[in-house]
């Protein structure tokens, strides 16, 4: 299962995915880079890996001033189906 947390401050946001085995990580990898190749802004991403053999994407956006990674994450959180976005 795939798990999202989301934080947000003045102009930043961030969109952390959290995954585990292999299937989840292409599944994940594969829709983020599908959907960000769409905008021409670009975040910043970093993976590393978190305990019980799990992974974690951080998607972030600094200096967000019109909000537009709003509509992205929302976007990343539909396509895979993630019910629940802390």
């Amino acid at each position: 299962m795939i798990d999202a947390e989301f934080r947000s401050e003045e102009k930043f946001t961030r969109l952390s995915l959290a995954y585990a085995g292999e299937d989840e990580k292409r599944e994940v990898c594969s829709c983020v880079e599908s959907i960000l190749s769409k905008y021409e802004v670009k975040p910043e991403l970093h993976s590393t890996s978190i305990s019980d053999g799990r992974e974690v994407l951080v998607i972030e956006y600094h200096d967000d001033l019109d909000r537009e990674s709003g509509t992205i994450f929302e976007e990343i959180i539909q396509s895979l189906n993630i019910k629940v976005c802390n």
